[in-house]
């Protein structure tokens, strides 16, 4: 979700990927890999990325939650009950 996200907005904003890799200082192979989602960004890359792009921090902090949650338990028989759970505890406190 993040990496498709990311991806748009970097064509959107006219950007290769080398430029993006430049900007965050990390390899261009990264982004490649961060685009497919293969490779997760760590939250200062999506800060520094927030303001390239000139989006909201929080849609893209939400993204890359939402994707870490999908990977924890995409595998899980009963990831979904884990995740509703989860949700009910939240919501509790």
């Amino acid at each position: 979700m993040l990496g498709i996200k990311l991806k748009e907005l970097r064509e959107l904003n006219g950007f290769v990927q080398r430029q993006i890799a430049a900007l965050l200082e990390i390899d261009t192979a990264y982004i490649s890999k961060m685009e497919s989602g293969e490779k997760q960004l760590s939250r200062l890359h999506l800060k520094k990325l927030s303001a390239i792009y000139k989006v909201n921090e929080k849609e893209l902090i939400t993204l890359w939650m939402a994707d870490k949650i999908i990977r924890l338990v995409d595998k899980e028989k009963i990831g979904k009950d884990a995740i509703v759970l989860a949700l009910k505890e939240i919501e509790n406190k």
